[in-house]
């Protein structure tokens, strides 16, 4: 369950102050696996008891993908979402309906990938593949 102790807990356990707004946002992400954008979640805050400024709610997300309670997905250069499954897996991003869903990290093979330039190391490999609908 993601009780508001839980939540605290869980802030608290990456290193994070868990102020009141920390604390609602977090509700709102960790409720279940899901891609939200700022825009959704300043709604969605600001439906509840109190309200947050969109600065507060932006820099708590960014916070958190830098703690790593959730992962940030650039979809194009105006378009991020937040995504509460920080485990390893890929995207579909439907540029008809604008909605973000998981590809199991097993379903794409990524078999060999280019030399790394010199000084440098791999953090990660995005994929996102684009649908529409037909």
């Amino acid at each position: 369950m993601n009780s508001r102790e839980n939540i605290v807990n869980k802030l608290k356990s990456a290193g994070v102050t868990p102020t009141t707004q920390r604390v609602e946002i977090a509700q709102i992400l960790f409720a279940r696996p899901q891609h939200l954008s700022a825009e959704q979640i300043l709604k969605m805050v600001n439906k509840g008891h109190s309200t947050a400024s969109k600065a507060t709610v932006y820099n708590t997300l960014g916070l958190f993908a830098k703690k790593g309670l959730l992962r940030e997905v650039i979809v194009d250069p105006t378009k991020i979402f937040y995504d509460s499954n920080v485990s390893r897996h890929f995207h579909f991003f439907n540029t008809d309906t604008g909605v973000l869903t998981d590809i199991p990290v097993d379903a794409i093979h990524i078999d060999k990938l280019p030399e790394l330039p010199q000084g440098t190391e791999s953090s990660g490999i995005e994929v996102i593949v684009r649908i529409k609908n037909s």
